[in-house]
């Protein structure tokens, strides 16, 4: 920062009220001598949970001297429940203050359009940085150490112990469930139901009642080790895919576990409790800088990415479940926004569906986009049914000739539309499902979390129903006999509920994510990214520029001129003078690379490189007068 740049001071806090703070409020008074780090994030966000776990070696290390806020913005109306809020406190084990903000205030006061995004504010108040997205652990780590210095130097640096206040522990057998599997076929375990006990990082095998406990594996810490049944380590495991018997009896295990904060697939067998890694090597897939990175963002081609499955970097696996007719396991990576494959029995790792870039679009698996799937089920036909939790939709995997064909879209309409409507699919809304499970009739159960019911999608009719309601966050779902089995998460336990003889039928409307709109000027919209590489890290342009926009909008004819993707992170963009209001659909990237250059000012081979990517959806209203240009951070330094 040169000495003539203005400095800015931190705007003040506000929300509806404080967790993890004993019951006290804060303000930016009793923060100064700290370095502030603020983290606008939403409990849905996949994003926001990947920070969440960067930040913890931060928090560890700089305990003394930096206090980490959460600023919950939420996105869908049941984030804006302080219920559920608390829930996701302690489910993620977050370990700093977190102000509820559930009308935005403090996300408009420092002028946020993205989860997550990171503010830092130095310890005499004033704003440093502006940060978008996932990804600035390192520059995070080169810029503390610089404010520790400055501020310890000039005497404003305050160390001690900092306001958060660890909420009491909950006991119980299970701590926010994820997923179940039913154990049918399974020698010595017919008619048990295996859990993952997602809060308590294990897996739990219930008797048919659903409350006694049979056995648990995993030792209940989080971690990661490969071991027996009473020292092997999970961190959130999720999904759980049971293998055919022959097929399990060659490999020697029985179970394939979504252990997803570990970023790996693990294999279980369940008659000796051992645990062993598949899949994965525990480092977080992000995408990757390198040539043609930046340029090719359209598709992202679908094959092998390694045969040594050890190798391959996984991100966030929230499900899987075995396909027989692709002869291999079908992950939802949640991470990245697709489709994985994983075949046991070559150690192949590959990409069945998706570009990577995340939102609701339909057509042949390598041109699809998806936005956090979290559950899968496989029909009588063969095709994948979808849960994709972010655009509140349910989707279809079109298996045809041993590969995904097709991907199409049976409830759902984008990335900020939800509700809770049946009726004709079309016109149908969810909110955020995780769970889904094929019925023998041909339709489809739905764990429609956030809406706290269990829906029916019948392809037949195209209508859609709803079975229960009332449920905590019900995250998975299956048919047991005439019975459903319900995981209902935040009440901490299995159900059973009957099949209703008719089902219900609600329409509490169909709801838009509600955020501030920018008032902009119709006719010529300069757009602006601002990107700053942190301290060590140079631009990567040896293979062009490492920068890129690609922009679209809803409705299409918001966007008279200038949609599209092209290098660099300025546009001059058209907007329409006939359409009153919309969403304008942003991408940044920016390639990266670490080391201090060479004398020739080239990036040396061995250096390590980082993609930072982020997408905003900005709502925009169109008046007289309006701005007549948006500048967003990416990666912004004050």
């Amino acid at each position: 920062m040169s000495a003539t740049t203005p400095r800015v001071r931190a705007s003040e806090l506000q929300g509806r009220g404080w967790l993890n703070t004993g019951g006290k409020s804060l303000d930016l008074a009793a923060l100064r001598g700290k370095i502030v780090l603020l983290d606008f994030w939403t409990f849905a966000c996949i994003n926001c949970l990947h920070v969440l776990d960067e930040l913890r070696p931060l928090e560890q290390q700089y305990a003394d001297v930096l206090v980490t806020v959460g600023v919950h913005s939420p996105k869908f109306e049941h984030e804006a429940d302080p219920v559920a809020l608390a829930a996701a406190v302690e489910r993620y084990e977050i370990h700093h203050p977190v102000l509820d903000d559930p009308e935005l205030l403090t996300w408009q006061a420092y002028t946020a359009r993205a989860w997550p995004t990171l503010v830092v504010i130095d310890p005499e108040g004033y704003l440093v940085a502006n940060l978008s997205g996932e990804g600035h652990s390192a520059g995070l780590e080169s810029l503390i150490p610089e404010l520790i210095a400055k501020h310890e130097a000039n005497g404003t640096l305050h160390r001690g112990d900092g306001p958060y206040v660890p909420p009491a522990p909950r006991e119980g057998t299970l701590r926010f469930p994820g997923k179940v599997l039913p154990l049918q076929g399974v020698p010595g375990h017919e008619g048990n139901f295996l859990v993952s006990d997602t809060g308590h990082h294990r897996l739990v095998e219930l008797a048919p009642d659903l409350e006694t406990v049979v056995g648990s594996i995993g030792s209940g810490s989080k971690g990661f080790a490969d071991d027996d049944a009473a020292t092997a380590q999970f961190n959130e495991p999720q999904g759980l895919a049971l293998l055919p018997g022959e097929l399990a009896a060659q490999l020697g295990y029985d179970v394939v576990v979504a252990d997803s904060v570990n970023h790996r697939l693990r294999g279980v067998s369940l008659a000796t409790g051992e645990v062993r890694t598949v899949a994965g090597n525990g480092v977080q897939r992000l995408l990757e800088a390198g040539p043609n990175t930046v340029d090719n963002d359209d598709a992202t081609a679908l094959g092998v990415l390694g045969t040594d499955p050890l190798s391959v970097a996984l991100s966030s696996p929230w499900d899987v479940v075995y396909s027989a007719e692709l002869g291999q396991l079908v992950i939802a990576m949640a991470g990245v926004h697709q489709i994985f494959g994983f075949d046991p029995r070559s150690g192949a790792v590959s990409v069945l569906a998706g570009t990577g870039l995340e939102g609701l679009l339909d057509g042949p698996a390598e041109q699809a986009w998806f936005a956090q799937s979290s559950g899968l089920g496989v029909d009588a036909k063969g095709d994948i049914w979808v849960a994709d939790s972010e655009t509140s939709a349910i989707r279809v995997l079109r298996v045809s000739e041993g590969r995904i064909s097709q991907v199409e879209t049976a409830i759902g309409e984008g990335l900020f539309d939800f509700g809770f409507r049946d009726g004709e699919a079309a016109q149908a809304r969810l909110q955020h499902p995780l769970g889904v499970a094929p019925l023998p009739d041909g339709s489809v159960a739905i764990a429609d979390t956030y809406n706290g019911a269990v829906r029916r999608y019948d392809p037949a009719s195209g209508q859609v129903s709803t079975l229960a309601r009332g449920l905590a966050e019900p995250s998975d779902v299956l048919l047991d006999g005439e019975l459903l089995v319900v995981v209902e998460a935040n009440q901490h336990q299995l159900v059973r509920l009957p099949l209703p003889k008719e089902a219900l039928q609600v329409d509490e409307g169909s709801v838009r994510t509600q955020r501030p709109a920018t008032d902009v000027a119709p006719g010529e919209f300069s757009l602006s990214v601002r990107f700053s590489a942190p301290t060590g890290q140079k631009l990567d342009d040896r293979w062009g520029d490492p920068t890129q926009l690609k922009i679209s909008s809803t409705p299409p004819e918001l966007l008279v001129a200038g949609d599209g993707t092209s290098t660099g992170l300025n546009r001059i963009l058209t907007l329409s003078t006939e359409v009153p209001e919309g969403v304008l659909h942003i991408t940044a990237r920016a390639a990266a690379c670490d080391g201090a250059e060479t004398e020739d000012g080239e990036i040396p081979d061995h250096a390590a490189c980082h993609l930072y990517q982020q997408d905003w959806g900005i709502p925009v209203k169109l008046v007289t007068g309006g701005e007549a240009g948006l500048a967003l951070d990416l990666r912004g330094m004050n």
